[in-house]
Protein backbone atom coordinates (compact mmCIF):
# COMPACT_ATOMS: atom_id res chain seq x y z
CA UNK A 1 0.00 0.00 0.00
CA UNK A 2 2.58 2.92 0.96
CA UNK A 3 4.91 1.57 -1.83
CA UNK A 4 2.53 1.63 -4.32
CA UNK A 5 1.89 5.62 -2.77
CA UNK A 6 5.55 6.56 -3.40
CA UNK A 7 5.61 5.10 -6.91
CA UNK A 8 2.51 7.25 -7.85
CA UNK A 9 4.27 9.85 -6.16
CA UNK A 10 7.68 9.32 -8.07
CA UNK A 11 6.24 9.19 -11.25
CA UNK A 12 4.49 12.35 -10.94
CA UNK A 13 6.76 14.35 -9.82
CA UNK A 14 9.06 12.73 -12.77
CA UNK A 15 6.62 13.63 -15.18
CA UNK A 16 6.19 17.18 -14.14
CA UNK A 17 7.86 19.00 -16.70
CA UNK A 18 10.32 21.41 -15.54
CA UNK A 19 10.61 25.47 -16.45
CA UNK A 20 13.80 26.54 -18.99
CA UNK A 21 14.66 29.65 -19.11
CA UNK A 22 13.95 32.25 -20.33
CA UNK A 23 16.86 34.20 -20.39
CA UNK A 24 19.48 35.89 -18.25
CA UNK A 25 17.76 38.18 -15.70
CA UNK A 26 17.89 42.37 -15.72
CA UNK A 27 21.18 43.70 -14.30
CA UNK A 28 19.44 46.41 -12.19
CA UNK A 29 17.43 43.44 -10.89
CA UNK A 30 19.76 41.52 -9.44
CA UNK A 31 22.34 43.80 -8.73
CA UNK A 32 22.18 45.52 -5.38
CA UNK A 33 23.40 49.12 -6.54
CA UNK A 34 24.89 51.94 -5.03
CA UNK A 35 22.25 52.15 -2.44
CA UNK A 36 23.44 48.44 -1.56
CA UNK A 37 27.17 49.64 -1.86
CA UNK A 38 26.33 52.59 0.47
CA UNK A 39 24.48 50.68 3.39
CA UNK A 40 27.16 47.61 2.94
CA UNK A 41 30.19 50.37 3.57
CA UNK A 42 28.54 52.42 6.38
CA UNK A 43 27.87 49.22 8.31
CA UNK A 44 31.94 48.20 7.81
CA UNK A 45 32.31 51.61 8.85
CA UNK A 46 30.38 51.23 12.38
CA UNK A 47 32.06 47.77 13.10
CA UNK A 48 35.33 48.88 12.79
CA UNK A 49 34.50 52.00 15.05
CA UNK A 50 32.69 49.70 18.09
CA UNK A 51 35.27 47.61 17.84
CA UNK A 52 37.96 50.52 18.03
CA UNK A 53 36.10 51.83 21.27
CA UNK A 54 35.36 48.04 22.60
CA UNK A 55 39.08 47.49 22.74
CA UNK A 56 39.79 51.32 24.04
CA UNK A 57 36.95 50.42 27.14
CA UNK A 58 38.68 46.85 28.22
CA UNK A 59 42.22 48.79 28.51
CA UNK A 60 41.11 51.45 30.18
CA UNK A 61 39.48 49.09 32.83
CA UNK A 62 42.74 46.32 32.84
CA UNK A 63 44.59 49.57 33.65
CA UNK A 64 42.04 50.99 36.20
CA UNK A 65 42.06 47.34 37.52
CA UNK A 66 45.98 47.33 37.95
CA UNK A 67 46.52 51.01 39.82
CA UNK A 68 43.80 49.72 42.15
CA UNK A 69 45.78 46.62 42.96
CA UNK A 70 49.00 48.94 43.27
CA UNK A 71 47.40 51.30 45.53
CA UNK A 72 45.86 48.35 47.76
CA UNK A 73 49.34 46.98 47.85
CA UNK A 74 50.76 49.94 49.00
CA UNK A 75 48.36 50.57 51.31
CA UNK A 76 48.87 47.40 53.00
CA UNK A 77 52.76 48.07 53.26
CA UNK A 78 52.00 51.91 54.92
CA UNK A 79 49.91 50.36 57.29
CA UNK A 80 52.62 47.86 58.05
CA UNK A 81 50.64 44.16 58.43
CA UNK A 82 52.85 42.82 55.64
CA UNK A 83 49.71 41.59 53.50
CA UNK A 84 50.86 41.80 49.43
CA UNK A 85 47.77 39.87 47.80
CA UNK A 86 44.48 40.59 47.78
CA UNK A 87 43.26 37.69 49.62
CA UNK A 88 45.79 38.42 52.77
CA UNK A 89 48.75 36.62 52.32
CA UNK A 90 51.62 37.91 51.84
CA UNK A 91 53.41 35.42 49.58
CA UNK A 92 55.57 33.34 51.99
CA UNK A 93 54.92 29.59 53.53
CA UNK A 94 54.52 30.53 56.60
CA UNK A 95 51.45 30.10 58.35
Amino acid sequence: MIADALLRASVWLAATPTPTPSGTPDDDSVTPGVLGFVVTFLLAVVVVLLVLDMVRRIRRVRYRAEIAEKLDAEEAERRGDGSGGPDGSDGSDRP
